[in-house]
């Protein structure tokens, strides 16, 4: 006789799991809009209470949070929802750690539909998305990044934060490359007063990163250089520049030669410091940052997850001297700090 702990033999249930994978999506989705979650949090804890709180139907909220709680996400207990920790410190609008607008970039129809044909992308090695993907000049979706996912990048910015070592009696300069929300040099403008940060990236996108900025209180040390960040002229002595969540969307050569104008604008002591999601060396663990890979190879022509060892070799070949790999726990990106 077998024991509960035993393998039963083969099941097909992480089949339907992933076959099925779009439901959950489409729940944690539905749940965010209706704010299901910071209903709860202010007490609508029976369907009948959410639904008249939420402005929906009793029986779709009874459905969808039944579904939550299967998922995870609620707990139930004669007939009234609770949130989970995770619940109430992520999805609960009122939260300071809120994150539920992740939702409007990740689910945006742009980058859902680079996945609608994935058997052709795998066949050809590249996106099916028009213009290069996401990649493509001034593409909007950029805004919606740098608007919706500014909450959930709060977290790794300051860890980056807390690890780069400033020296407090000198000007900073940092050169902050694809800033998009701009939470990373806002970060270290934060933590560090003599930090100056100059944000690079699309016009419309550092319209996003002044508003943070200026939400931050550090509007005074925050300027900005619109344009590619391969065409634009950088300036020159800075004493740290950013590359957070960019080399991925490029193959090695486009990498290395942005490296080495990044290289060139560095001063004869400066640092290069690059957030990236790392896979290991057997490129499948950790999870997230080896399954991240599918993403680029779905919205761009060439972009992937590098491991550190392929991260080492670019930046070599750009002239830095070494580089260090670090871990910026609890969020699940690594932070590489390069050494001219």
């Amino acid at each position: 006789m077998s024991t509960p702990n035993q393998q039963m033999g083969p099941s097909p249930q992480l089949i339907f799991d992933t076959v099925n994978a779009y439901q959950r999506s489409a729940a944690i989705k539905a749940a965010i809009e209706l704010d299901i979650f910071t209903g709860i949090a202010e007490g609508a804890e029976t369907s009948a209470e959410l639904a008249q709180k939420c402005n929906a139907s009793e029986r779709g909220v009874r459905i969808l949070c039944d579904y939550l709680t299967v998922a995870g996400f609620l707990n139930k207990q004669d007939g009234r929802y609770k949130l989970t920790e995770d619940s109430a410190v992520f999805l609960n609008r009122r939260s300071p750690a809120y994150m539920g607008s992740v939702v409007d970039f990740l689910q945006s129809p742009m980058l859902m539909e680079a996945f609608k044909d994935m058997t052709t992308t795998v066949r050809t090695g590249t996106t099916i998305m028009p213009d290069e993907g996401t990649v493509s000049a001034e593409n909007p979706i950029w805004i919606k990044f740098a608007r919706s996912m500014a909450p959930m990048m709060m977290m790794p910015a300051q860890v980056m934060a807390q690890i780069v070592e400033i020296d407090p009696n000198k000007k900073v300069k940092v050169l902050d490359i694809a800033a998009g929300h701009g939470m990373y040099g806002i970060a270290l403008a934060q933590r560090h007063p003599n930090v100056e940060v100059v944000a690079l990236d699309w016009p419309g996108v550092l319209e996003v990163a002044k508003e943070n900025a200026q939400k931050m209180g550090v509007a005074d040390r925050f300027s900005t250089r619109p344009g590619s960040a391969f065409d634009v002229e950088y300036g020159n002595d800075y004493d740290i520049v950013l590359l957070t969540n960019f080399l991925h969307h490029f193959d090695p050569p486009t990498c290395e030669t942005l490296l080495k104008k990044v290289y060139g604008a560095l001063a004869s002591d400066g640092r290069a410091v690059t957030v990236e999601f790392v896979p290991n060396e057997d490129r499948v663990t950790p999870s997230m940052s080896a399954g991240f890979s599918l993403i680029m190879l779905a919205s761009t022509p060439s972009g992937d997850a590098y491991t550190f060892s392929e991260f080492q070799r670019m930046f070599e070949h750009a002239g830095f001297k070494r580089s260090e790999l670090h871990q910026l726990a609890p969020a699940p990106a690594q932070l590489i700090i390069s050494y001219k």
